[in-house]
C-alpha cells in the first residue's frame, strides 16, 4: 500500500454551524457599531500569516459562490486551506472580486479597483477583510454615521494615509462603495461604506 505522503491541511472549526454562527454575530456586532473593535477569539489554528479572525470571517462568509481575490501568494498553506474549507473560487482581477483578503496592508493603497456596485444593485459591491497587527478605540481617524454615537475613532495599524484619503472620498458616491472588515488576532472592527470618515 503506498503511503500518503500529501500534507494534511488543519482543521476548520470543530463544529462548523456553531462555529460560522458565532463568528458571524461577531462580524455582525462590528458592522451595526463602526470603529467598535470587538473582541473574538476563533480557536482556530490557521496557517500564516492569516489569523484567528480573518480565517473565522473567511469560513463564515466565503462559500463556492463567493469569488476571492487576495494577495496571498498562490501556492501556499493558506490558499489550499482556504480554497479546501471555504470552496471559494479565486480571481487574479479585483473587479470580478465579491470578497478580498489583504494581509498586506501597509502595500494595499488602491482600493479603487474593487467593484463598489450600481445604483441598480449597490448591495452587490464587494467586501474588504483586511488582516491587520493592531486595532485600537479611541484614537486614529474620526467616524461618524449610523451606529456611532456622535463620533469614535478607531485605529488601525499598518493602513497609509493613502488608503484613509480614499475611504473618505467613496463616501461621497454613497449607497455605492466598499464594506471593510478589520481583523487582527483576537479582536474585529467594521467600517460599513454608512461610515464618514475624517483622517
Amino acid at each position: 500500500m503506498e503511503r500518503d505522503e500529501s500534507p494534511r491541511l488543519r482543521p476548520a472549526f470543530p463544529d462548523p454551524v456553531l462555529g460560522t454562527q458565532r463568528s458571524f454575530r461577531v462580524l455582525l456586532e462590528a458592522m451595526a457599531h463602526p470603529g467598535r473593535v470587538v473582541p473574538y477569539r476563533s480557536g482556530l489554528d490557521v496557517p500564516p500569516p492569516l489569523c484567528d479572525t480573518s480565517g473565522a470571517a473567511c469560513l463564515t462568509l466565503l462559500d463556492f459562490e463567493t469569488p476571492l481575490w487576495t494577495d496571498l501568494a498562490p501556492e501556499t498553506e493558506a490558499v489550499a486551506w482556504l480554497r479546501f474549507h471555504c470552496g471559494c473560487p479565486f480571481v487574479g482581477a479585483e473587479g470580478s472580486a465579491r470578497f478580498a483578503l489583504v494581509t498586506r496592508p501597509g502595500e494595499f493603497d488602491d482600493p479603487g479597483r474593487f467593484d463598489v456596485g450600481d445604483d441598480e444593485s449597490p448591495e452587490r459591491s464587494a467586501t474588504l477583510i483586511v488582516q491587520t497587527r493592531r486595532l485600537e478605540s479611541g484614537r486614529g481617524v474620526s467616524l461618524e454615521g449610523p451606529g456611532i454615537q456622535g463620533r469614535t475613532r478607531l485605529e488601525v495599524s499598518d493602513l497609509t494615509e493613502a488608503f484613509w484619503l480614499w475611504r473618505r472620498k467613496q463616501r461621497e458616491d454613497f449607497p455605492l462603495g466598499v464594506d471593510l472588515i478589520f481583523c487582527t488576532d483576537g479582536a474585529v472592527a467594521a467600517l460599513p461604506r454608512s461610515t464618514r470618515v475624517e483622517v
